[in-house]
């Protein structure tokens, strides 16, 4: 092992660590290693053998860094970020530009979906600085955690990608300013530090503290609906932006508006966004599941990696819009997508890893695309195969520089059905292709949505492997990734668990858990998520003000404490603490938990006033809030009853609702009383599955008929 590049000698200690790793004997042993190699993050990992002498994330870097009088670089990315590959090999690898990192600098690398704290901390600091933001992120900062500097991907030298400043230059120009012009470097720190900590924590000044909380009004969610309609791509589906996220659309509160309010507008934007990508390059043709967005205005060109939870969150979407349109389409997605998840990413143990790569063999989407050639020749002559070409999009020049991404030129369900044994045959032959890195790290908080996914999916469509694996991820999170001090753990891998869990490894988690108990019936998984909702109050919860901080007074002490409120990519852990926060009152009627919904929405109300489509994860736990929200309760005459008035649940969208199902009399129903009320008193008529309808613990009358319970539950709210 070569000592790196104008870096300090490791002492013996961490030497004589890095010596013992094991190695791969059939493998080149690497010229390099540094701290890294000691980490379990995948995407650390992958930085481990670079000439940078890299530490993780923690007291030992700052301390070298006053202690040589050193700045800090700090590169923040993740496992299958497709730009922080390409900063790696151009820069981190690149000897002269190490040689001056490692002389000049103390260097820190951060996996964003490990210390999600850190990540929010220094992206407020970069969209300060820069308007935006992304990954890698790269930051400069002092040895008291203070940033100065910072931006993304930065090409290695100048003119290396077009006109700027290149990684090398900044390096040179940044240590240059930190040891002549201290006194700017502190300014503009302390400057910049002052921003963070109000950004990061908005309604925390007294002047802003909440007031009496009121019961809220559907204003915001309209207001979020008429943006969302403004800014709406009417030909393309989603925003009228360049680059298209699946979450750029609010697709779950414009189904619930439309069920409100009858607006037709609402429930297109959501369809023809949703068929849109279902007809797109974004999602995967060949074996399912969507890919992170689209790089052009069409879905058709995506980056190219599979990330859990965008896919754990379009299950529960193309779900809930099968339920109000009844597309055969959207009924597919959901299999084929929940399908993919299971054979790509379940863990053995019964979790669900968190990504897989754009990149392999060194190119973007190369196991994705297809030449028409090899479609003929896997595909095989025949009028299938040209129908085929033609319902993809097939061309023998391609639509991108690897070859043909498959998308639906025209939407044919039927032809999409007939095609579906070609579908199967590229899905085998892709498999023996050299397939994308898996980022096989487990974590808790987006395992938490693939369970409400594949709970949900398992009860709309009656698929009993979807429900066992809603099971087995569910259980091995409950009982595998809970710390020695007893807190659950943000991550898991190789037997090693990460530290202690954020707002949203808790608040998505929970949700999980109360989906899968009205998915199964079973009190155990209620009992977790009541647990779960408890410990997020103790160790998030904003006493003074209402609403929940990321992390909790154990963790590490950072420039700032967030109080997330806006949604990204993933939702926001505050909405879903509170949609979990409206759920139990209903299911408890214990008031403490009212109060707990309207704190953090009297906090959130001037976030929610000026900027809505922000916030449309707490729109959608305001809707449910509002009301009226329906306590159903199926008595069964025995527990493996099955009833009319279970589909009619499975066919109808009622997303203001509770649900227990079970056997009155029975041990678990009784236990499930004292902890549910609306359960009590409820019993079999007529020896057949009665469904009773309460609201408040006000009750209709019971009934066994399906038509008229589809009747009582789809009746128009009234606010």
């Amino acid at each position: 092992m070569q000592p790196l590049p104008g870096a300090e000698a490791f002492s013996s200690a961490l030497a004589a660590r890095l010596a013992a790793l094991p190695t791969d004997a059939k493998a080149p042993s690497p010229p390099y290693s540094n701290r890294l190699a000691l980490e379990s993050s995948p995407y650390l990992l992958q930085h481990a053998h670079n000439p940078v002498n890299w530490y993780a994330w923690g007291d030992e870097a700052f301390a070298d860094a006053r202690r040589l009088g050193r700045p800090v670089f700090l590169s923040i990315g993740y496992a299958t970020c497709h730009w922080c590959h390409v900063m790696e090999k151009e820069s981190f690898e690149d000897q002269a530009i190490a040689t001056a990192m490692n002389t000049h600098y103390i260097c820190i690398k951060v996996d964003r979906e490990e210390r999600p704290d850190v990540d929010a901390v220094y992206m407020s600091a970069t969209q300060q600085l820069t308007g935006s933001g992304g990954w890698p992120m790269s930051v400069w900062l002092t040895p008291e955690r203070e940033p100065f500097f910072a931006g993304t991907y930065f090409p290695p030298y100048a003119g290396s990608r077009g006109a700027g400043p290149g990684f090398m230059d900044i390096l040179t120009e940044l240590v240059r300013l930190y040891e002549l012009e201290p006194m700017r470097i502190r300014k503009a720190a302390q400057t910049l530090t002052a921003v963070v900590r109000d950004v990061m924590a908005p309604g925390t000044s007294a002047d802003k503290r909440p007031g009496p909380a009121a019961r809220p009004g559907t204003t915001p969610i309209a207001a979020a609906v008429e943006q969302c309609h403004r800014a709406f791509d009417e030909q393309n589906g989603g925003l009228l932006l360049q680059q298209k996220f699946p979450s750029n659309v609010p697709l779950r509160l414009l189904l619930r508006h439309h069920q409100r309010t009858g607006d037709a507008r609402a429930l297109s934007m959501a369809v023809r966004t949703l068929a849109a990508m279902a007809q797109g390059g974004i999602y995967d043709h060949v074996a399912g599941g969507f890919h992170r967005y689209a790089t052009d205005s069409h879905w058709l060109v995506p980056h190219f990696e599979k990330m859990l939870y965008d896919n754990a969150l379009l299950i529960t979407a193309y779900t809930e819009a099968w339920q109000v349109t009844k597309r055969p389409d959207f009924a597919r997605v959901v299999r084929e997508t929940c399908d993919e998840l299971l054979e790509t990413f379940l863990a053995p143990e019964g979790g669900f890893f968190s990504a897989m790569d754009a990149d392999s063999e060194g190119h973007e989407g190369k196991f994705y695309v297809w030449s028409e050639e090899e479609l003929r020749s896997v595909l095989g002559p025949g009028e299938d195969t040209d129908l085929f070409l033609g319902h993809y999009g097939v061309t023998a020049r391609g639509n991108f520089e690897l070859g043909n991404i498959l998308h639906q030129r025209q939407p044919d369900e039927d032809l999409t059905q007939r095609l579906t044994p070609l579908r199967a045959k590229l899905a085998q032959v892709r498999r023996q292709r050299v397939p994308p890195l898996r980022d096989d790290k487990i974590l808790a908080s987006w395992n938490g949505l693939a369970i409400s996914a594949f709970a949900i999916a398992s009860r709309v469509f009656g698929e009993p492997r979807y429900l066992d694996s809603a099971r087995r991820a569910a259980d091995f999170v409950v009982t595998r990734m809970r710390r020695g001090d007893g807190q659950l753990a943000r991550s898991y891998r190789d037997g090693r668990l990460g530290t202690s869990g954020f707002l949203d490894d808790y608040a998505f988690l929970a949700a999980g858990l109360l989906d899968l108990f009205e998915s199964t019936h079973e009190l155990r998984w209620f009992d977790e998520a009541h647990r779960l909702a408890d410990e997020t109050e103790t160790l998030f919860a904003d006493k003074e003000r209402g609403g929940w901080f990321m992390a909790s007074e154990a963790h590490e002490k950072l420039l700032a404490r967030e109080r997330p409120l806006f949604d990204g990519a993933e939702p926001s852990g505050s909405s879903i603490a509170l949609m979990n926060a409206a759920r139990l009152a209903a299911f408890t009627d214990q008031p403490r938990w009212r109060e707990v919904a309207q704190r953090a929405l009297a906090s959130y109300g001037p976030q929610l006033e000026e900027r809505p489509m922000a916030m449309t994860e707490t729109l959608v736990a305001l809707d449910f809030l509002i009301g009226p929200v329906h306590e159903i309760a199926l008595a069964l005459p025995d527990a493996k009853a099955a009833d009319d008035l279970a589909q009619v649940l499975r066919r109808t969208f009622c997303p203001r609702k509770v649900l227990v199902v079970g056997v009155p009399d029975s041990a678990e129903w009784r236990a499930l009383e004292t902890k549910i009320p609306f359960a009590r008193d409820k019993v079999v008529q007529g020896g057949r599955p009665t469904a009773y309808i309460c609201q408040l613990g006000r009750c209709q009358l019971p009934t066994t008929d399906a038509l008229l319970f589809q009747q009582q539950i789809v009746a128009q709210p009234t606010v």
